[in-house]
């Protein structure tokens, strides 16, 4: 039995190239495992408007909903220096956009 290899363009850092990226500076997606993105902002709404933001953007770039595995949420509220680390935990295949390829790769063979 042979197997099929699906190619993925993938960047430095194993995610997709064209993920949408996260659009604040202070914001990222972290290398494995989970692939947590993260939104960082001194107002907790503020983050989660974000994350909400880049959510839909990728669920949209995906074709279906992004598997986030946990959501984990870091903060100080020390005087000074309030944060907040919203984290989205995340399949990391949905982020190499393995679905979208595997997508395309069934579309190919049945045009054939």
């Amino acid at each position: 039995m042979s197997e099929e290899t699906i190619e993925l363009e993938l960047d430095d850092s194993g995610v997709s190239v064209d993920l949408p990226k996260p659009a604040h500076p202070r914001d990222q997606v972290h290398g494995v495992p989970y692939r947590p993105v993260e939104f960082r902002d001194d107002d907790l709404p503020t983050a989660l408007e974000r994350s909400a933001r880049w959510l839909r953007e990728a669920q949209s770039w995906l074709g279906e909903p992004v598997d986030v595995i946990a959501v984990h949420l870091d903060y100080d509220d020390r005087k000074g220096a309030p944060y907040y680390e919203l984290k989205l935990l995340c399949n990391e295949e949905d982020l190499a956009g393995a679905p979208l390829a595997l997508r395309k790769h069934e579309t190919d063979h049945v045009e054939d």
